[in-house]
Parts: structure tokens; sequence; C-alpha cells
């Protein structure tokens, strides 16, 4: 990827307890530029199925940014390696989720994913997202 075309997708996922209340979170990042960030509840579920969530939402936006070349970097070694098939995936609803996610990755071109240490800045913004959301969710009841 150049700098001129370089899309890439930063998402994340938590869950408070496991499973608990549940939220995702992603940032779209386009020549080193955030262009696009977004979060939602998912309600109760474990940290792993809002990972998957994250991956899903995330995919989903940005299309609006390209059908090229993207880069997809969470901080869930799981599901980088489940999506990458270094990993058997032997829940069937983790499986269910990586069907939303395979195809979702038919609407680009090429498709890479990357696990990225919790500490990338960008990991820390879609971190930050899902907190403000499960706080808000916490307030709101």
């Amino acid at each position: 990827m150049t700098a001129t075309d370089a899309v890439t997708l930063y998402t994340d996922g938590a869950s408070r307890g496991n499973p608990g209340d549940a939220a995702w979170a992603y940032v779209i990042v386009r020549d080193g530029t955030v262009v696009a960030g977004r979060s939602g509840f998912i309600g109760t579920a474990t940290n792993n199925v809002a990972e998957y969530h994250a991956v899903i939402n995330g995919l989903e936006a940005a299309r609006a940014f390209t059908c090229d070349r993207l880069e997809v970097r969470s901080d869930s070694e799981l599901v980088v390696r489940q999506l990458t098939g270094r990993y058997r995936i032997t829940k069937e609803h983790l499986a269910d989720l990586a069907g939303e996610v395979r195809q979702r990755v038919r609407n680009f071109a090429e498709v890479r994913f990357e696990s990225v240490p919790r500490e990338h800045p960008c990991i820390q913004v879609a971190d930050r997202l899902c907190n403000e959301t499960l706080d808000a969710e916490r307030r709101r009841r």
C-alpha cells in the first residue's frame, strides 16, 4: 500500500464482565488522518464477540472510503488469527461472526488483517469509544 491509497481500519471490542455489557468501536484512517469512527452497544456478550462486531461494523463503514485495499488492525490476537486461518474456530457463534466478516471482505479487492498492541494510538481511540459507549449505557439505565 502506498501512502496515497492507504486506508486502515482499527477495531476494538470491550466487555465489562465476560460475558457482560459489551461494545464495539472502529476508527478509519486514510493517509494518516482519522476520517471516521463509531461505536455501538451490543448488550450482554463476551469480549471476543465484541471484537468481531467491531470488525464487522468497521468493514461495513470502510466501504465508503475504499473498495480497493484495506488494512484491518486489531488488538485481539484471537480474532486476527482466526480470520487469517492460523487458529481454528471451534465455537459456532464465533464461526458465524467470522462468516459475516468474510462476506464483507468480498467488497474489497484486498484485505489484510494484522494484530497490533493495545497501546497503539488508534486502538486507544477505539478503546475510548467503547468505554464511552459502555459508560453512557450504564448512565441510561
